[in-house]
């Protein structure tokens, strides 16, 4: 049996947010703001006395976990299953350079289909898949804490709570927020989403954003 709680915490802002592009598996650092972030989440997170810690292995979720473990005074783990969702041939590119060099795979995407399997990327389950691989070798403890990205993390909740990966049910998780889970015996629960420091959420969340896939 694994961890009774999961939380699965969302890396902080980069400059690629900012800009609107694609992350996927890219690996930019934290900006300014997003070290910030890092900063004011650890002390929730340390507030929580989490057993372990496992992060991606990508820089974005590294910085994002350093803060925690320096308040820890323990190490974290790290694991690439836990990377964002590779996006093929829309990472590097900003929001408008894909609606503009790739019109209809983003209005498929608009629409809300999975279009990133077929054109070299990962699907939500095969996402999902990876991420489950390392739920199913967690240690018996109380809480877990895992510093992942928007898709991963989403599409792990989505699979862990039995909801459908497409469409996704969930809504958008923003930096430096979490969703938590709970085991009850009998499955998952979700206790929270989108969990984080008081104030305003960078981005704002738009009607038309998809999950994780547009703040990857």
């Amino acid at each position: 049996m694994g961890a009774r709680r999961l939380v699965l915490l969302r890396h902080g802002w980069t400059a690629w947010n900012a800009e609107r592009r694609y992350q996927g598996q890219a690996d930019p650092p934290l900006d300014s703001v997003g070290q910030a972030q890092a900063m004011q989440v650890a002390g929730l997170i340390a507030a929580m006395h989490p057993d372990l810690l496992i992060a991606s292995d990508l820089l974005r979720c590294r910085q994002t976990v350093e803060p925690i473990i320096e308040m820890l005074g323990r190490p974290a783990l790290f694991d690439e299953r836990l990377r964002e969702r590779h996006l093929g041939h829309w990472q590097g590119l900003t929001r408008e350079e894909v609606q503009s060099r790739y019109p209809e795979e983003f209005a498929d995407w608009i629409s809300g289909r999975d279009v990133f399997a077929s054109r070299g990327g990962e699907s939500r389950q095969q996402v999902a898949d990876r991420a489950l691989a390392v739920v199913a070798q967690l240690p018996p403890v109380e809480l877990i804490v895992l510093v992942s990205h928007g898709a991963t993390s989403m599409c792990l909740a989505a699979a862990m709570l039995g909801l459908p990966q497409n469409p996704s049910i969930l809504a958008p998780l923003a930096n430096c927020h979490w969703t938590e889970l709970r085991d009850v015996g009998s499955g998952w629960t979700l206790r929270a989403h989108n969990a984080g420091a008081p104030g305003l959420v960078v981005p704002l969340l738009t009607p038309d954003a998809d999950s994780g896939d547009a703040e990857a």
